[in-house]
C-alpha cells in the first residue's frame, strides 16, 4: 500500500487585535527580520493629540467638549487620545524619532500616559 501524499506545513501565527480588528502576525523570528515603520495610525493619533494639547493651552478652545465638536468627534475620544500628548520623552523619541514597534494598541498606550513616565518605556516596549 502506497503512503498517503498529503503534505501537512504548520505555521505558527500569533492573532492580535489592533484597533478593534483581528491581525494576523507572523512567528517572532520573521517579525524581527522584517524592516517594519511604526504604524501610522498610532502616529496620526500622537500627532493629534499634541495639536489639541497646544490649541487648549493657547487658549483656542477652553474644554475638551468644544475641541471635540470643532473636530466632528466624540469628547470621549478626544479625552481619551489627549493622554498621548503626556507621554514621556524617552517613548515618544522611540515611538516617533525611531519609529519602534510596540506591542500595545492604541486605546493601550493611552492608559500607559497616565503612568509615571520611569515606568512607561517597560511597558510600551518590554
Amino acid at each position: 500500500m502506497a503512503e498517503p501524499e498529503t503534505l501537512r506545513v504548520h505555521i505558527p501565527l500569533t492573532m492580535r487585535n489592533r484597533g478593534g480588528r483581528p491581525r494576523i502576525l507572523p512567528p517572532k523570528e520573521i517579525e524581527v527580520a522584517m524592516e517594519r515603520g511604526q504604524d501610522a495610525r498610532l502616529l496620526r493619533a500622537i500627532g493629534r493629540a499634541w495639536d489639541w494639547r497646544r490649541r487648549l493651552e493657547r487658549g483656542d478652545v477652553t474644554t475638551i467638549a468644544d475641541l471635540a465638536r470643532e473636530e466632528g468627534i466624540s469628547d470621549r475620544y478626544v479625552s481619551r487620545v489627549i493622554r498621548l500628548a503626556w507621554l514621556s520623552p524617552s517613548v515618544l523619541e522611540r515611538l516617533v524619532l525611531r519609529r519602534e514597534p510596540t506591542v500595545l494598541s492604541i486605546f493601550d498606550l493611552c492608559g500607559v500616559a497616565e503612568l509615571p513616565w520611569v515606568e512607561q518605556p517597560g511597558r510600551v516596549f518590554d
